[in-house]
């Protein structure tokens, strides 16, 4: 059974704040790395454990966040995708999961939340709004591919509960800026939202090894009780942007008959 793992390194606890941890230049950036691979590292042991032999973590941050060094060598590290969305997921997969995600643009009380970057206020498919998880789902559901698991901050599980009510969750921060920040432009909006209650690393790491291992137990059981998402073709998106530098708040509309991941590569 094989799982494709997403990862991303805003969601992950310990991680602070923007400039210090995302980007190489960042004094904690390499720190940024191996927190999150010991999160990735966690929901391997769990799935490992509960049947998955084909593990594939993918780097899902702009600058590359997992360390192969580091990397529990049960699974295989996935680094750029050359054909666009879906990522290089296919049909070769049982099922998906989210290591280290962030909650969607405009979110309340999330630490670090954007969709793709500063710019975005937001992004609907069909009518739903969806972040950098709902985009990856959207393809995998239309590839018949569950997903099962998914960690990061608060703000980012419920809106993966609310999206996709099955999922095992696992929470490493909570953050505490009130307010959507849509009135900010792109550079601002960057620098909000980065204030956070946080759970040590090691209890965190823990947490996504035994949730992980459950997801992995309850697929195996049931795969049917990992549901699918109510949404029908034609595809039609939305995105909607915030003022940045010359450029005025706009929106841009897409639309496709049949494929979500093919809208997706139109934005």
């Amino acid at each position: 059974m094989k799982i494709y793992v997403q990862t991303d390194l805003e969601g992950v606890a310990g991680v602070i704040n923007v400039t210090d941890y995302l980007a190489p230049a960042g004094r904690y950036y390499e720190k940024a790395k191996r927190l999150l691979t010991e999160e990735v590292n966690g929901a391997v042991r769990g799935f490992a454990e509960g049947g998955f032999d084909g593990i594939v973590a993918a780097d899902g941050h702009g600058a590359g966040a997992v360390d192969i060094e580091l990397l529990d060598s049960r699974a295989r590290l996935m680094r750029g995708w050359p054909t666009g969305w879906p990522l290089l997921l296919d049909g070769s997969y049982d099922a998906l999961a989210f290591v280290g995600q962030h909650a969607k643009a405009g979110t309340e009380y999330a630490h670090i939340p954007h969709t793709q970057s500063w710019h975005y206020l937001d992004l609907t498919v069909n009518g739903i709004s969806v972040g950098e998880y709902g985009q990856l789902v959207l393809c995998a559901d239309e590839l018949g591919i569950p997903v099962i698991f998914a960690s990061g901050d608060a703000a980012f599980c419920r809106e993966a509960k609310e999206l996709t009510p099955w999922v095992e969750t696992v929470v490493g921060k909570v953050g505490t800026t009130p307010g959507s920040g849509d009135e900010l432009d792109a550079d601002a909006y960057g620098r909000s939202h980065e204030t956070a209650v946080h759970w040590h690393p090691e209890l965190v790491r823990r947490r996504i090894e035994e949730a992980a291992l459950k997801a992995a137990r309850r697929f195996h059981e049931d795969p049917s009780q990992f549901g699918r998402i109510d949404i029908e073709p034609p595809y039609k998106l939305v995105a909607r942007f915030r003022k940045h530098g010359d450029a005025e708040p706009h929106e841009v509309e897409r639309e496709h008959p049949s494929s979500i991941a093919e809208l997706m590569d139109m934005l």
